[in-house]
């Protein structure tokens, strides 16, 4: 799978992405990233890429030719016959979810528009993304954390980057519960103990264990999960 980042900071979201987990798929050829400056398709000599938006208001807008110049650009190396779907980072986007992440993962490019400044210029937005993604309810300086954000949580999913499928199997999110409490050495910290049900061997009841402390701590934490999980499997 590959992704092509639209960005006016490619170095950011190398760095953030050249690590951990997903630098090892990208160095084992699992997975490609692709990092592309938007700056580098501005028409304006001086690689100007931003303007004061129309109706006036405060800061700046990304303009719509170099968004676009970027995306034709990214689109001429296509091949033929390859599953292409370009989403625009705004708060303005849908929530993003696992289940989004499980239904990105099918295609075989991904092409991530970040935005800046007070926003993209709406006519480039329409232009160039398939939909609109927001990693949550708050503000971010621009669209290249949410960006990393998706490539993670997606990349992960491809076959080869996690060693096992159970590693998706069982994490929060993938069940519609979050992850019950895990523990490792020492036994004893700070006078707590480790359940001692984990250390009875006996698989059958720590399967028990995990399943009724991942119901209780979603029960507790996010209860509109809660409610979705026993819609579906209670």
């Amino acid at each position: 799978m590959r992704f092509d980042i639209m960005t006016l900071f490619p170095a950011l979201v190398e760095t953030v992405l050249s690590e951990s987990i997903i630098g090892r798929a990208q160095k084992n050829g699992i997975l490609q990233v692709h990092a592309h400056n938007i700056r580098d398709y501005s028409e304006n000599k001086h690689r100007r890429v931003d303007d004061t938006p129309y109706g006036g208001g405060r800061g700046m807008l990304m303009a719509a030719p170099p968004v676009w110049n970027c995306w034709q650009a990214v689109l001429a190396d296509v091949k033929e016959g390859e599953r292409v779907h370009t989403i625009c980072l705004s708060p303005r986007g849908k929530t993003y979810t696992q289940a989004d992440a499980a239904r990105l993962c099918r295609y075989d490019r991904l092409i991530l528009l970040c935005g800046h400044y007070e926003g993209i210029d709406q006519r480039a937005v329409d232009a160039v993304a398939d939909e609109e993604i927001s990693i949550g309810d708050y503000v971010l300086t621009g669209g290249e954390l949410p960006a990393c954000i998706l490539v993670d949580s997606v990349g992960r999913l491809i076959d080869g980057v996690l060693p096992e499928a159970e590693c998706h199997e069982k994490e929060s999110f993938e069940s519609g519960l979050l992850e019950y409490p895990q523990y490792t050495r020492p036994e004893t910290f700070r006078g707590e103990r480790v359940p001692q049900v984990l250390l009875s061997g006996h698989h059958e009841n720590i399967d028990k264990w995990r399943l009724a402390q991942a119901e209780e701590v979603t029960r507790q934490r996010r209860p509109d999960l809660y409610e979705l999980y026993l819609k579906k499997y209670k």
